[in-house]
């Protein structure tokens, strides 16, 4: 299956092994399609590479930290990763080798995974669907580019996704949250009942539910056979799981693949750039450098799928310009690099729960609850425009919460085996606006060590992402109070965009090839058989992770492709 030179004419390349590549490459080959995936990092086998898996931190040298050293030689960006640490350290970028310029007076966080799997070894598995609120956001109130597609495009493809991935949740009808198709969803404890219940009544408008997440709570027959099991909540999923209870390439889409026989894999394959042919105007195939001796070799296939992640895809199209293109290939609108986006975390709220000193919990829930986005409908009357999310959870102090106190003895010792105070928390996730001052370009004469021009990345939180976060931190602060919980605090963090590990726009979709470079099938306005299904294909950010819909726009567009070859227009 894994391939370093090859002179076949592949049925379809996709470039990049995690969540949309792994969908793609498994489309393509259960269609029938001789496919090639192209990952740029080495192989991770699933179950025999998860070295950090189930390693406690008593077992590891620094216990868990990874050393200062380490960290400014090689982790100085992926370091702000929450899922950072002496165990996962090895499914990261090495910052070294991956360097990128940011403009002056602004800051970017450029999480990357490149190895086989990418990112899908390492995300936080929520994933919700996106409403018709969010597809008709941008034209509602003017900001933006009108997104070509509504959720009724998405619908079928939103469920087809979701019985194979497994979503745990439980139905809402809440008109800006979709509901998906869902397993079972990990118990809320007894104060976030509590507290659901007052806030709902405090605030009829808000809805304090269970998060929604790519786990495995009661697999189906479909997931057993995948070869997955049942999640063991010990919520060190990022470590990798053999249990393959929560979705990734290397548990679900990639073994699917593989079991057709049609799908090759060139792994340690840097793309430099896209061979296009003028005269066809199509895309012919990839041209790659060798991860480790740095050699050139190139892959031809008939039909090109981009899902190398969001900065990933658009640095390979500004990076295979030629005559025709001179601006970047499929760039005809010159939008290409532009309306960069992430989400905003910058807001927080908490508090103590009174009372439940006998309630106690068990196991370590890989995720939380949510509150989905109040503000779905425009208000002019806001002094921002769309809204925000919020993560919540409860948790009870344990001994850690004593850990900076003094202290000895035995009564010292007896206090420390006391479970402490129930507390509360939240945090905002909210929306950022395409604007087109928030860009990527290639650099004028810096290159990584593959030759590859470095990305400049010129990215900011605008006025209205700044007005939000303090709404939200307000807001936080209201309903905590409001409920009776005690101590409520709030703040704001000041965290760049790229914090949220949600890139999305620079190649953007829409009904117009004058201001898009994708049509509402994600492929390019300009090269037939050129798509682009990452996070590089939104036209707006919502409030919801993005991933789910990366895989329902990935399936949805590799359908297309197929029917649009077989008609013989690609």
């Amino acid at each position: 299956m894994y391939i370093k030179e090859s002179k076949q004419t592949y049925d379809a390349i996709v470039i990049g092994s995690g969540i949309t590549g792994g969908w793609a490459a498994k489309e393509f080959s259960e269609k029938g399609f001789k496919t090639l995936l192209i990952e740029r990092g080495r192989v991770v086998e699933h179950r025999k590479d998860y070295v950090g898996e189930g390693m406690p931190p008593w077992e590891q040298p620094l216990r868990s930290k990874v050393s200062l050293a380490e960290i400014e030689q090689q982790y100085h960006v992926q370091k702000n990763c929450y899922a950072f640490n002496d165990s996962t350290k090895h499914f990261f970028g090495n910052d070294r080798d991956l360097p990128f310029e940011t403009a002056k007076g602004t800051d970017f966080w450029w999480i990357r995974a490149n190895q086989l799997g990418g990112k899908s070894l390492l995300w936080h598995r929520f994933s919700y669907r996106w409403s018709d609120f969010d597809f008709n956001a941008n034209k509602l109130d003017g900001f933006g580019n009108d997104w070509p597609i509504r959720y009724q495009d998405l619908a079928h493809w939103y469920s087809y996704v979701e019985r194979h991935v497994g979503i745990c949740g439980q139905k809402e009808s809440l008109p800006q949250l979709p509901d998906s198709e869902f397993l079972p969803p990990f118990d809320m404890t007894a104060p976030e009942l509590h507290i659901k219940q007052q806030l709902e009544a405090a605030f009829p408008d808000r809805k304090l539910i269970h998060g929604r997440q790519a786990h495995l709570t009661k697999p189906s027959a479909h997931h057993l056979a995948q070869g997955r099991g049942q999640c063991q909540a010990r919520n060190e999923c990022q470590k990798g799981c053999s249990f393959g209870a929560y979705f990734s390439t290397q548990s679900s889409t990639l073994p699917d693949a593989a079991k057709t026989g049609n799908l090759q894999i060139a792994p340690n394959s840097v793309v430099h750039s896209l061979i296009y042919d003028g005269i066809s105007n199509r895309v012919k195939g990839v041209r790659v450098i060798d991860n480790e001796d740095l050699s050139q070799r190139e892959y031809f296939g008939k039909v090109v799928f981009l899902c190398a992640s969001t900065l990933g895809s658009t640095q390979i199209l500004l990076n295979s310009r030629n005559k025709t293109f001179p601006n970047g290939l499929a760039n005809r609108s010159g939008v290409l690099g532009h309306y960069l986006m992430d989400h905003n975390y910058n807001a927080w709220a908490r508090a103590e729960i009174p009372g439940f000193e006998d309630a106690f919990y068990s196991g370590r829930r890989p995720g939380g609850l949510y509150i989905p986005n109040f503000y779905f409908k425009p208000n002019p009357k806001r002094p921002f425009l769309r809204g925000y999310g919020m993560s919540a959870g409860a948790y009870r102090e344990d001994w850690k919460a004593m850990q900076h106190e003094d202290g000895i003895g035995i009564a010292f010792k007896q206090q420390l085996q006391k479970p402490g105070k129930w507390q509360f928390w939240l945090g905002a996730q909210g929306e950022m606006l395409p604007r087109f001052e928030n860009s990527v370009q290639l650099h004028a004469f810096k290159k990584d060590k593959w030759g590859i021009p470095q990305l400049e990345i010129n990215c900011r939180f605008s006025e209205n992402e700044r007005l939000m976060m303090l709404d939200a931190a307000e807001q936080g602060q209201l309903m905590l109070e409001k409920i009776g919980l005690e101590n409520v605090s709030c703040g704001l963090h000041d965290k760049p965009p790229g914090s949220g590990i949600h890139e999305l726009g620079t190649a953007r979709m829409g009904r117009d090839p004058k201001d898009s470079v994708l049509n509402g099938f994600n492929q390019s306005h300009d090269i037939p058989n050129l798509f682009v299904t990452d996070g590089a294909s939104f036209c707006s950010s919502a409030v919801q992770n993005p991933s789910l819909t990366f895989m329902a726009l990935t399936v949805r567009a590799v359908n297309y492709a197929v029917k649009e070859i077989a008609a013989r227009r690609i």
